[in-house]
């Protein structure tokens, strides 16, 4: 039997070097995933003389897949969805509000033009960034009346925002299945608030 030996580091600089190109590979896809991350980065509930609102800003990448299809002619479609829950320390979470708001973004080849939808609203933008810094600020949503809320009571709130894929044309539906490219979403975004209307 013949056996055989192999020196794995012949000096302290072949272990650094090693030690390098292995942190690297995997520091690497971290940082990378960290600065695409689709989140919500600032969300808030503000109480004015009728209702409360939220205000939030999110962060949103879109990726070639996506930026392709729509320069196709494609339309997007993005979903915010938001809910309030009263906890209860005796049963399951009450849910007392939840509310969806839907966005179409498309692209006009005639007018070189994007455009933004929110049910019968229309704007039109220059460019797809122009488009998308709109998309993902949202402002003075209006989620409940004021009487809707007991004041002085807890409640937890939670936020999102993601690509309605269900909208997409059939043939697409199916490629969206199973796939990171289409499915783009942010994580909830859970905070409680006091409810306290002004007065």
């Amino acid at each position: 039997m013949t056996g055989f030996t192999t020196r794995c580091c012949t000096s302290v600089g072949d272990r650094i070097v090693r030690l390098v190109c292995v942190l690297g590979l995997v520091v690497t896809p971290l940082l990378a995933a960290a600065s695409g991350e689709n989140r919500v980065r600032y969300a808030e509930i503000v109480a004015n003389e009728q209702a409360y609102v939220v205000n939030a800003d999110f962060d949103l990448d879109l990726n070639p897949t996506l930026i392709d299809a729509i320069s196709k002619g494609v339309s997007l479609y993005f979903v915010v969805e938001f809910q309030i829950e009263r906890p209860r320390w005796y049963w399951f979470d009450e849910v007392v509000v939840t509310r969806r708001l839907q966005y179409r973004l498309n692209y006009h080849a005639i007018t070189r033009t994007y455009r933004l939808s929110v049910g019968n609203l229309h704007q039109s933008f220059e460019s797809l960034d122009a488009a998308l810094r709109t998309l993902t600020r949202l402002r003075n949503w209006r989620i409940v009346e004021v009487r809707g809320l007991d004041s002085g009571t807890s409640y937890n709130a939670a936020l999102r925002m993601r690509h309605d894929t269900s909208m997409l044309p059939r043939p697409f539906q199916v490629t969206a299945i199973g796939s990171r490219d289409w499915n783009l979403t942010t994580e909830w975004t859970r905070w409680t608030f006091l409810a306290s209307p002004v007065r």
